[in-house]
């Protein structure tokens, strides 16, 4: 069985909606997961993704802030909402797909302007949420996919100009070393990378301060879709879509898509 699996910032899932429809549309892909997406679990447009096809859904929402969701045209089983932020933020969203495979999307925070975690208690916060994160994953003993936005770009040519972010929150050398501890906690597979190597360019986020995104191409990579090692393997295609951060009212962020042979 082939599926398409994307991860997508979405910045407010009712504000771009119509942007939403269209990339299902245009994609067909089977599982969508969110993040951003800003709604209680009550207010969320549901109506929209049933007419779509999209029968299943796994939301952990939050009002105006954060949340997260699972869309699927694919069953969803075994709903897990991890608090790795020990704060009750809704930051995570887990499920079961058909065949055992395991999904986690995840939103980590952003971690504020400063990285000190003295002066800056939000930097402080992102550390310890990704050291929850890898002690989940330490103690993971099924093949899973993790994606999200993880806010860190963690290597060189992740980002526009390595030595002018050197001390830029996201691509600091503490969040760079901190994330390698979780993607060594279980030999996660960076699947980006293993399909547009390293160094050639790969952003998924574009500052809305920039007048025109495109020519300036100040880009991060800060969305993530990883793999355990065995089901890296069974990965048969990633892309992103550039396109869609000009589409209506965009996110600053685009969506991923990995295919997986299952």
């Amino acid at each position: 069985m082939s599926i398409t699996i994307a991860s997508w910032n979405i910045n407010s899932v009712r504000f771009r909606l119509d942007i939403v429809e269209r990339f299902l549309r245009e994609t067909g892909t089977d599982v969508l997961c969110l993040q951003e997406t800003k709604v209680m679990d009550e207010a969320f447009p549901h109506a929209a993704f049933e007419a779509m096809g999209y029968k299943h859904r796994l939301l952990n929402g939050q009002r105006m802030h954060h949340g997260v969701a699972i869309i699927s045209r694919l069953p969803l089983a075994e709903a897990r909402r991890h608090d790795w932020q020990d704060n009750g933020e809704a930051r995570h969203i887990g499920a079961r797909l058909p065949g055992g495979l395991l999904l986690e999307n995840v939103y980590v925070p952003a971690g504020g302007d400063l990285p000190d975690r003295e002066a800056n208690p939000k930097f402080g916060q992102k550390l310890d949420f990704l050291a929850r994160m890898t002690r989940w994953s330490e103690a993971l003993r099924e093949p899973t996919l993790i994606v999200g936005d993880f806010n860190i770009a963690p290597l060189e040519c992740d980002v526009w100009n390595h030595k002018a972010l050197l001390d830029v929150v996201s691509h600091t050398p503490i969040e760079v070393e901190t994330l390698a501890r979780f993607q060594d906690s279980h030999d996660w597979a960076d699947l980006g990378r293993r399909f547009v190597p390293a160094p050639e360019r790969l952003y998924t986020w574009w500052s809305y301060r920039a007048a025109n995104w495109k020519a300036s191409d100040r880009g991060r990579r800060l969305d993530h879709i990883w793999a355990s090692p065995e089901l890296a393997p069974q990965a048969r295609a990633f892309h992103v879509l550039e396109d869609a951060r000009n589409w209506g009212k965009p996110s600053d962020h685009i969506p991923q898509i990995v295919t997986l042979d299952l």
